[in-house]
């Protein structure tokens, strides 16, 4: 969090809401960065790395006391940031392996999984810290901290939690010698059924995984 904003609400910096506000501006600020490209080689593992940091964070919000806000309806915020872009450059960036199979309740029964996106997950979870970050701006410091616990709840922990994995997966993959095998036709807009998925999700999306990712060539 920039000096600016610490001393525009004379917080003391040792205070959970300054620790929380800062872990989450710099979780968007690194993105933000590696989005650009400029380091291809080290943006999955720079990303593992970002967002096991932000669901420690999230793990303090959610081991919190309940967080009730001190208005009744929340404060309009404004226009939410438009995150298209970061989006369309992660979705660049990750092309080969940017879709990926998930369950989002692993307490559901015979849930089938989903495919998802990395690119969408990151800018879906930019979006919603981005939206508690105006609060906290705006000096709504309890309301800030009631949106960033209960978001994380509904919507980016089980998000971020998701992408962890599939990042983790692919790391796993580079550091252990274990090549990708070609998943053709797993796709987001696709309504798969079970077994249908299970099957592709055996595979991974592309026979070459070109060296950003440190990936062999499938033979």
């Amino acid at each position: 969090m920039s000096d600016a904003t610490l001393h525009a609400h004379s917080l003391d910096p040792d205070s959970f809401a300054v620790q929380i506000a800062d872990s989450i501006e710099s979780f968007i600020v690194a993105t933000t960065e590696v989005a650009k490209g400029d380091e291809p080689d080290s943006a999955v593992p720079f990303l593992l790395l970002e967002v096991s940091q932000l669901l420690l964070t999230g793990g303090r919000l959610g081991a919190h006391e309940d967080i009730i806000p001190e208005e009744r309806y929340e404060p309009d915020t404004g226009p939410d940031v438009d995150v298209d872009e970061l989006r369309m450059r992660f979705a660049a960036m990750l092309d080969p392996v940017d879709v990926f199979s998930e369950v989002f309740d692993p307490y559901e029964p015979r849930k089938a999984p989903v495919p998802c996106r990395i690119s969408d997950n990151l800018a879906d979870i930019v979006m919603d810290l981005r939206h508690g970050l105006a609060h906290y701006r705006a000096g709504r410091t309890t309301e800030a901290l009631w949106w960033w616990q209960f978001s994380y709840f509904s919507n980016w922990g089980p998000t971020a939690s998701a992408t962890l994995r599939a990042l983790q997966s692919l790391v796993s993959h580079v550091r252990l010698d274990q090549p990708l095998e070609e998943l053709d036709g797993l796709d987001t807009d696709e309504d798969l059924t079970e077994d249908a998925l299970a099957e592709e999700a055996g595979r991974v999306m592309a026979q070459e995984i070109l060296g950003p990712l440190g990936m062999r060539t499938v033979k």
